[in-house]
């Protein structure tokens, strides 16, 4: 019995050091002088340290990044799984995109050009639903987030009927058995009218919650790590409205930085080791 106490709380002992080694990683990506200044002025909203630690993220793991913009997220998921795991960036293809997605890439790429040493092994995959889901080998990956993109899949599935339903089982079907898929997005009151929501760029977190269920996927937990009560969701120009988009320039500009970036849902979900349709 004795013997058994000891095992066990050298166990614990164990996995809260690795707890706090994956923690620390996290710290010291989020605070590396890595980073673009611009970029870290954004961490009081989006909470960065807290969001990763909450999805679990790991040094050791195989991450997907789906559709990662100009790379706010990159350049620290990088920096956490360099030289130990590897980051696959699931970005959208090169032709074809509007210019503010063409904006987008040219900084991204940007971003792997300026430092080798935490960007060179960065795995660049396309992926825009419903054409392009291949993100990465088949459960190859131990976690997969995306950040403010569901509204876009569900927006899309609007007119295709099944953009928003294939970007979840892609997600799915790249992570291992026991994998997580991390979600932050724009929210919705779940009173409110979903098509006004929709245009407004926010989704209601019963639809993502239902969306990542119908593919697979278990509801772990929710934080409100990116809550924002500040945001009344009635902007005149939707979620764009707020900062860092401020799509009325100067109009109202003290107003809209004085609520900060929207309210979000954060959302952990796991793929289970025997999925449902097993």
């Amino acid at each position: 019995m004795r013997k058994a106490m000891v095992v066990m709380v050298t166990l614990a002992g164990l996995l809260a050091t690795g707890l706090l080694w994956a923690e620390d990683a996290i710290v010291a990506a989020v605070d590396g002088k890595h980073r673009n200044a611009a970029n870290t002025a954004r961490d009081v909203y989006r909470h960065p340290a807290e969001t990763l630690s909450f999805f679990g993220l790991k040094p050791e793991m195989t991450v997907v990044e789906v559709s990662p913009g100009g790379g706010w997220y990159t350049e620290i998921l990088a920096a956490v799984v360099a030289g130990s795991g590897q980051l696959y960036a699931a970005q959208a293809p090169l032709n074809g995109q509007p210019a503010y997605q063409r904006r987008n890439l040219g900084a991204f790429f940007a971003l792997l050009g300026s430092n080798d040493d935490l960007f060179g092994a960065v795995q660049v995959t396309h992926f825009q639903p419903p054409y392009a889901l291949t993100m990465a080998p088949a459960a190859s990956a131990d976690m997969v987030v995306t950040f403010r993109n569901l509204h876009n899949w569900i927006m899309a599935q609007e007119a295709d009927g099944v953009s928003g339903r294939l970007a979840f089982r892609a997600m799915f079907d790249v992570l291992k058995p026991g994998g997580t898929l991390g979600v932050v997005d724009h929210r919705w009151p779940e009173d409110g009218d979903r098509a006004a929501g929709l245009r407004a760029g926010y989704v209601k977190e019963s639809e993502a919650i239902a969306l990542a269920q119908a593919a697979g996927f278990k509801l772990v937990a929710r934080s409100d790590i990116n809550a924002n009560a500040a945001d009344t969701h009635d902007h005149p120009r939707g979620v764009w409205t707020l900062p860092p988009s401020l799509a009325l320039g100067a109009q109202d500009a003290a107003r809209y930085q004085a609520i900060g970036e929207s309210d979000r849902f954060t959302l952990r979900f796991e793929k289970p080791v025997v999925s449902s349709e097993g």
